[in-house]
């Protein structure tokens, strides 16, 4: 018996981490792509399966399936609701980016930018190229106005995905705004 539950416990082990290296695989390649593309509807399919891996755990279907909950509750305006499922989330599974990202946004919303701000350090830590974290530091740092510090969050995200506008857009206003303040 306790070699049945022992083959079990190393089949089911195994199973979880060829997944969790499948999606880094994947990952991997999407990022590649990623970076390569000059094409807008191509960079956007490209960034639909990396939002899907990052929102899909990837040995937990029931995360899954919390995280959804969360950005149900986010959508509806019940900001509190989302953060206490996405908190949850994070602690059944500390390592996964996305749930982190998802409070940070929730924290932002919620007008708790530090906070938000220290969810993004987790999100970046967890996974350097996270666009979208990127992206929201920069309005994170926008509204603490810390504005290099935006500006650097936006070149960062535009390393990792050169396609996207908002960006380039969001660079071009702070440096008018730095220049207009330092007038």
């Amino acid at each position: 018996m306790k070699k049945i539950f022992l083959i079990f416990f190393l089949f089911l082990f195994s199973t979880n981490s060829f997944t969790q290296n499948q999606t880094i695989s994947d990952l991997d390649g999407l990022f590649e792509k990623l970076k390569k593309t000059n094409n807008p509807m191509t960079a956007r399919e490209i960034e639909g399966k990396i939002w899907k891996l990052w929102t899909t755990h990837p040995t937990q279907e029931s995360l899954t399936s919390l995280l959804a909950k969360g950005s149900q509750y986010m959508s509806q305006n019940q900001l509190t609701s989302a953060h206490n499922v996405f908190s949850k989330a994070i602690e059944l599974d500390p390592n996964w980016a996305e749930a982190w990202n998802k409070r940070a946004t929730v924290l932002y919303l919620m007008g708790n930018l530090e906070l938000s701000q220290n969810d993004i350090d987790m999100v970046l830590k967890l996974e350097k190229r996270h666009f979208g974290a990127l992206s929201g530091q920069g309005l994170v740092q926008t509204a603490l106005k810390n504005y290099q510090k935006a500006i650097d969050s936006y070149i960062e995200a535009h390393k990792v995905y050169p396609a996207m506008e908002t960006p380039l857009v969001m660079i071009e206003k702070l440096r008018e705004l730095i220049k207009k303040e330092s007038i």
